[in-house]
């Protein structure tokens, strides 16, 4: 059994080393057909891996891919210079580091190939460098930049940000300028950044991100993690005391679900690896740098919603950013929160649905936003919040009721207390108040695992949410109003409920009726089956 490559992204260590490797150079060879590439994808999801492989196939290191699909399509004979940039190598803290950084990596770089480069700034030593390397082997150059967008993406707000941008506008201009000595293009990012020259002026330049011929040139899909993780698979199964197919059902659950073309989708690889390595399941993509401006965003604007319900786009979402205007959607797609679910034909455009990807995403989005929310700690969130759902499988009304109470501790602060004389501004503020208790619940049943379906609409109106899971199903009513009862308040949700048979099409499963009631700073709760005889 191969050792999991776990933290390597160089492609020669890899092989050399007999790392397990899933073959992507079918995709490769028809990435070569092309010339000058784009390719976005989240971080840590492989494409460290993929420019290094690249890199290897241009020197020509035929050893390293024996075996592999490419090995026997592949002319050897023929051998490029390849440059190749990491931006997240280069120190870009200002305009006059990252010119001081870019310039020592490209005099390396030359130094290793015993050319001697004069000229002054980096933009024009990167010129040089092309044309020496042409100049020297007779071979048109190869260069592979990655993480392209790094220096955009970290110094965003920062005073540092205008002097940054300049540079690598005049930077990558340089491509176009030495178009004739360059055999092949390869870039990668987080975002397609605009106000930066590279989209307009390299306007030969293919961005294949949302490609379905490239679906899944990062990640594994299905075929490939049942192939090459075969005996991971069978061992891990064993660890965990499961059968093989309800480790997959799982493992498919918790770190499946990425796509860019809503048809195929792929694991994210920076997951599954240590989950074989740990058999055990974790949140291991999401905990190793989620942003906390990502979440006080979605926080901030009220957009918890965005990750809870499906979201629809349009093809003009993913043309390029304003790294200081980001919308919100565009971001959570490209960072890898959000991924494309279903595609369809809308006239002469395209059409996207975008969702969460799976339940490690979903799961600690939910902590992380309902921690904000309640200010709640998150160690103790999950642990809450599934007494919580025994209690309400239990008609436990009193103890659901005081779990509420410290969950929402921290939030009456945040919420607006009517002081309105104004009796429209007064009920306006009720429902903006009871608007964003319901996000509160949501997002706990979400993290929760229900499949929650919120402000459902029947043929007699819209509920506030169903809570599904095998064999029950809890429909929801909340109310909240400044001044009324709790027990006027609960009775009118519980009575809702009935009134306009919400719960008509769960008949097939137990049927649990939740009324949740806020008066002011105060929470309540009513819990029953369906009656029969109502």
């Amino acid at each position: 059994m191969k050792n999991l490559p776990i933290g390597v992204q160089s492609f020669e260590k890899l092989r050399s080393e007999g790392l397990l490797y899933v073959d992507k150079t079918k995709e490769i060879l028809q990435l070569t057909s092309s010339y000058m590439i784009f390719l976005s994808r989240p971080r840590r999801f492989g494409k460290s891996l993929l420019v290094s492989t690249l890199g290897e196939l241009y020197k020509g290191n035929k050893l390293l891919f024996e075996g592999l699909y490419i090995y026997d399509k592949w002319d050897w004979t023929q051998q490029y210079p390849v440059i190749r940039l990491d931006w997240t190598n280069i120190e870009h803290n200002s305009g006059e580091k990252v010119e001081r950084d870019m310039s020592d990596t490209l005099q390396s770089i030359a130094a290793t190939n015993k050319i001697a480069l004069t000229r002054q700034y980096a933009s024009s030593l990167f010129s040089e460098l092309i044309e020496s390397l042409h100049q020297k082997t007779g071979k048109k150059v190869v260069v592979l930049i990655d993480e392209y967008d790094s220096p955009i993406l970290d110094s965003v707000g920062k005073p540092e940000a205008e002097g940054v941008r300049e540079f690598l506008q005049s930077f990558y201009k340089r491509l176009k300028a030495t178009d004739d000595h360059l055999k092949f293009v390869f870039m990668t990012g987080i975002t397609k950044v605009a106000k930066v020259s590279i989209f307009s002026a390299l306007n030969n330049l293919k961005d294949i991100t949302l490609d379905e011929s490239y679906a899944t040139i990062c990640g594994y899909t299905q075929e490939e993690l049942e192939r090459d993780f075969s005996e991971y698979i069978d061992n891990t199964a064993v660890r965990l005391e499961m059968t093989r197919e309800d480790l997959l059902v799982n493992i498919r659950k918790w770190y499946d679900g990425y796509s860019w073309d809503g048809k195929t989708s792929v694991y994210n690889p920076f997951s599954t690896l240590p989950f074989f390595s740990n058999s055990e399941f974790s949140n291991y993509w999401f905990e190793t740098g989620t942003p906390t401006f990502l979440i006080n965003r979605l926080k901030k604007h009220g957009l918890a919603k965005t990750v809870l319900e499906p979201v629809i786009a349009a093809s003009s979402a993913f043309d390029s950013y304003d790294p200081e205007a980001l919308d919100d959607v565009p971001l959570l797609f490209q960072t890898g929160y959000l991924t494309v679910k279903n595609k369809q034909r809308v006239g002469i455009s395209s059409q996207y649905t975008l969702e969460v990807p799976n339940m490690e995403v979903k799961e600690s989005l939910m902590e992380h936003l309902l921690s904000a929310y309640t200010n709640y700690p998150r160690s103790t969130m999950s642990v809450l919040g599934r007494e919580m759902l025994q209690q309400i499988l239990a008609f436990d009304e009193d103890g659901f009721t005081n779990n509420m109470r410290l969950m929402l501790a921290g939030v009456p602060y945040t919420l607006k207390p009517s002081k309105a004389k104004n009796k429209a501004k007064a009920e306006a503020e009720n429902l903006e108040n009871e608007a964003r208790y319901h996000i509160i619940f949501q997002l706990w049943m979400t993290m929760l695992g229900f499949n929650i379906q919120s402000e459902k609409i029947t043929n007699r109106g819209r509920m506030d949410a169903v809570l599904l899971q095998d064999g029950v199903a809890i429909v929801v009513e909340l109310k909240y109003h400044a001044k009324k009862k709790l027990k006027t308040l609960l009775k009118q949700a519980i009575a809702q409920i009935y009134d306009k048979r919400y719960y008509e099409q769960f008949l097939d499963r137990k049927v649990i009726l939740l009324g949740i009631a806020f008066s002011g700073k105060d929470v309540g709760c009513r819990i029953e089956c369906r009656n029969l005889g109502m």
